[in-house]
């Protein structure tokens, strides 16, 4: 079994994310409201601040996965662009 690049940049991720959730999001979407709503989020409590990080985490990986498809709809509750479009720098299918 082979061990893809972009498995070991989830897994990093996801060891980035569990100790301060802010961290992965940053990594993902740059500054953005994205970002600044996992902060908000966090400073109300770890879980909540890691129930949204994950879930952004979640869209970006799967739009990643899913960069042949033509076609998308845009993840309910999810800000930006890059995350939208799995950080490709187009997507299709995604303006709102």
């Amino acid at each position: 079994m082979m061990i893809r690049d972009e498995d070991i940049r989830m897994i990093l991720l996801i060891i980035v994310t569990l100790f301060f959730p802010p961290a992965g999001i940053l990594l993902i979407s740059g500054c953005s409201l994205d970002f600044l709503i996992n902060v908000f989020m966090t400073m109300l409590g770890y879980i909540p601040g890691y129930i949204h990080a994950f879930y952004l985490e979640h869209v970006y990986f799967e739009r990643r996965r899913e960069s042949r498809l033509l076609q998308r709809h845009r993840a309910p509750g999810v800000y930006s662009d890059r995350i939208q479009c799995g950080g490709r720098s187009r997507c299709c299918g995604t303006t709102p």
